[in-house]
């Protein structure tokens, strides 16, 4: 286990607040610091690949996920994390050996887990309220163990960015060019998928079921208007997440707002996007 005491210990003389002097706040905020910039930089391919679906899909198997782990008594974690892995690997099978599209493969895998959640919980009436703080989510009850995890997965996605986000752009204009320049297409596909699961599974933690694709979709938007060039997407894709991310937590501590983490990040980076689409009115004045 990492030992984070002393990047805590450096977090309120950052951001003087008086909240920030909480533990839990700070083990959010570095949580938030991992996951946001993750979220974002799925969100610029999710957007590239019109897949917005497709994370709906994977945030409400963690609803299943999370639903056999309370009845099973196993860990929620690794029960959710198998689950999404599931469904994002067998959303991606399908969709290459069938000629449906896209968009129908996630309808049925989306009804299929929404439908087998439903089932699970039905059968214990007490699960369903714990599932419920899972709906709204609660990045201030992370532990140092999840952020560990975090810390894996955000080495491991960074990584797979830098080698892999020009591979990526041709395979969202066409995965048979892409081919054709050399790029593994079903690799590619597959490992795409399982990160993808992965940072929705993650984000659902934080901003809850109901919020995880706007957590990725919301930033990429908001990016794409403001960006001049691919890679200036990803950048402004990670800037929107992560200031909107850090101010969220910060201003739902205060007294005076008292809201839900989830729903202030998100409404953050929602007046991004509302500034993205204002800029270029202004600029040709």
């Amino acid at each position: 286990m990492i030992d984070l005491t002393h990047l805590y210990d450096l977090i309120p003389r950052l951001l003087p607040f008086d909240c920030m002097h909480a533990r839990f706040m700070q083990q959010a905020l570095v949580g938030l610091i991992l996951l946001a910039p993750m979220a974002a930089a799925m969100g610029v391919q999710v957007v590239n690949f019109r897949m917005a679906f497709f994370s709906d899909a994977i945030s409400h198997s963690a609803f299943a996920g999370i639903a056999i782990g309370l009845i099973l008594g196993a860990n929620v974690h690794l029960t959710t994390v198998l689950f999404g892995l599931a469904v994002g690997l067998g959303i991606m099978g399908v969709t290459r050996r069938m000629s449906l599209s896209v968009d129908t493969v996630i309808g049925v895998f989306f009804s299929t887990v929404i439908a087998f959640g439903l089932a699970v919980v039905s059968r214990d009436r007490s699960v369903a309220r714990d599932l419920q703080r899972f709906l709204y989510g609660d990045i201030l009850t992370i532990g140092d163990a999840q952020i560990g995890w975090m810390f894996l997965l955000f080495a491991g996605l960074m990584l797979f960015q830098l080698f892999s986000y020009n591979r990526l752009l041709y395979l969202g204009l066409n995965p048979g060019l892409a081919a054709a320049h050399g790029v593994r297409v079903r690799a590619y596909q597959y490992l795409f998928a399982a990160l993808l699961s992965m940072v929705v599974i993650a984000s659902v933690w934080a901003v809850g079921v109901l919020l995880v694709t706007a957590m990725l979709v919301v930033p990429a938007a908001a990016a794409r208007n403001l960006a001049r060039s691919a890679g200036g997407m990803f950048w402004w894709a990670l800037a929107v997440g992560l200031s909107s991310a850090v101010a969220g937590l910060i201003t739902s501590a205060q007294s005076w707002a008292h809201t839900a983490t989830g729903a202030t990040i998100v409404l953050y980076a929602s007046g991004w996007f509302l500034v993205s689409c204002l800029a270029p009115v202004f600029g040709r004045r």
